[in-house]
């Protein structure tokens, strides 16, 4: 019985380990992603490359979700005049 105990918690191990390597990678990915967007919303704020006008908490939560898309995405809305 202490042998079969083992060799069950060692698979349990391993299956625990495979998804949380994929989670984590996965994760890994979008917090680039926001980081990138938050990024590039704070040099277009600075550099005042496009009408954004002040930073918001709105625009900074539109970028973490979106990342690099959101942060492209309000910069083309800011074109429009639509400054969120």
């Amino acid at each position: 019985m202490d042998i079969f105990a083992t060799v069950i918690m060692i698979i349990i191990a391993v299956v625990i380990c495979a998804i949380l390597f994929f989670f984590l990678r996965n994760g890994l990915k979008l917090l680039i992603n926001a980081v990138c967007g938050v990024v590039i919303l704070f040099i277009v704020s600075w550099l005042n490359l496009a009408p954004i006008g002040d930073l918001s908490v709105a625009q900074v939560i539109v970028c973490a979700v979106g990342g690099i898309l959101g942060a492209a995405l309000l910069i083309i809305l800011s074109f429009f005049g639509i400054i969120i």
